[in-house]
């Protein structure tokens, strides 16, 4: 048997500091009792453990008492747009589960299990979470391409009396509206009145264009590769189709993402690509740009900087990182909390509302949205969420 430090100076990238502090992974169990005598071993396993059993097949309920189950959430892939490699499978797929598990306990203290699912067959992939879903309080979807990701999600939310949560929706909405309505309150613009640029109408664009609509901003154009997403074109998926007509049908946008920059108050990149310079100069005075792509934003900050007055990332390297692990962390915590059978759209605008009210005095160009590491996020996330869930009337207790 090899021994660890043996494994340490002999894997095949050994001295590389990114592989080295993957070695075996990021994660483990660990019991949180201690078995260290033969009663305790009693209370813990056979025969103390059979009276548990024997109540919760009395009454389901009861797992949630004597389980750990109300307090873990399944982090489910399969490994078809993974973080900005696209799809590279559910095996490499496995070291950012791994990772997103790993927040889940740092900024949530959710217990968070990886799995990597060896299909992408949207029926598969739901008759097998419908199946494990016994075994945990929630289902977190990750890097699942779109437009399969929208049915995936809906229909496991139709089946299952759990929250589902498809992190790189409704995680990246939730904070680029936070970091948004500060914006707007920086730049003193009414919601109402603003326009907003969406490049993207992937899971990321489709998820934020929804929540800035409930949050009251109106006049929304969103662009794919051909141009803004309007009733005009016959090329759109069902998803789009009807965001077209939630967007810029009510307001006659068409044309191109040079077209409808002109002029706009916002831009929200969720795409990739670059967006020339001379279309980021045509946008209103007192611009916002959030271009999100990694590692490379739709606009340079530098860039950026000419001509908009606050401008976020998803870089941490950079101020204003519109970072999913300021949500779902949270979200999940104060579903948990209240034993939530869903996670509604009045649950991610109170997560929005706590982040953005973190903010407070301290609301600058440089600091529109709090950093991962201000301890006050995950309670202040988890409590408003938590709150919101008995308003929607989805919490159990």
């Amino acid at each position: 048997m090899t021994s660890t430090s043996e494994q340490a100076t002999t894997h095949p990238f050994a001295g590389d500091p990114v592989f080295d502090l993957h070695l075996g992974g990021k994660m483990r169990i660990r019991s949180t009792v201690e078995l260290d005598s033969a009663e305790v071993l009693s209370l813990a396993y056979t025969p103390g453990v059979a009276r548990v059993c024997e109540a919760i097949a009395e009454d389901p309920e009861n797992t949630r008492h004597y389980t750990w189950v109300p307090n873990t959430v399944a982090v489910v892939t399969d490994g078809t747009a993974v973080l900005g490699l696209g799809d590279i499978g559910a095996p490499a797929a496995m070291p950012v589960m791994e990772g997103k598990a790993v927040l889940f306990k740092q900024f949530g203290n959710v217990d968070a299990v990886p799995i990597c699912l060896d299909t992408t067959d949207t029926d598969e992939i739901i008759e097998t979470v419908v199946r494990l879903a016994p075994s945990f309080g929630g289902i977190n979807l990750e890097d699942i391409s779109a437009p399969r990701c929208f049915e995936i999600e809906e229909r496991l939310k139709e089946r299952l009396d759990i929250p589902v949560f498809h992190d790189d929706q409704h995680g990246t909405a939730v904070v680029a509206l936070a970091a948004l309505k500060n914006a707007l309150k920086l730049t003193e613009r009414d919601p109402a009145l603003t326009r907003v640029v969406i490049s993207g109408a992937g899971a990321a664009g489709v998820a934020v264009t929804r929540i800035l609509l409930e949050a009251g901003i109106k006049d929304i154009a969103v662009t794919d590769r051909q141009g803004v997403l309007n009733s005009e074109r016959s090329d759109l998926t069902p998803v789009k189709a009807d965001l077209a007509r939630d967007t810029a049908d009510n307001f006659g946008r068409k044309g191109t993402l040079a077209d409808v920059m002109v002029g706009a108050d916002v831009y929200i990149g969720v795409s990739g690509g670059t967006v020339p310079e001379e279309v980021v100069a045509t946008m209103a005075d007192d611009a916002i740009i959030f271009g999100l792509a990694n590692p490379m934003p739709e606009v340079h900050p530098d860039v950026a900087h000419r001509h908009a007055r606050v401008v976020a990332t998803g870089r941490s390297d950079f101020p204003n990182q519109i970072n999913n692990v300021l949500a779902f962390p949270g979200i999940f915590r104060g579903a948990f909390d209240v034993h939530a059978t869903a996670i509604t759209e009045g649950m991610k605008l109170a997560a929005a509302d706590a982040l953005a009210d973190l903010v407070g005095e301290a609301l600058c160009e440089e600091l529109v949205i709090p950093s991962p590491f201000d301890p006050r996020v995950g309670v202040a996330v988890a409590t408003a969420v938590a709150e919101a869930a008995r308003r929607d009337g989805v919490a159990r207790r």
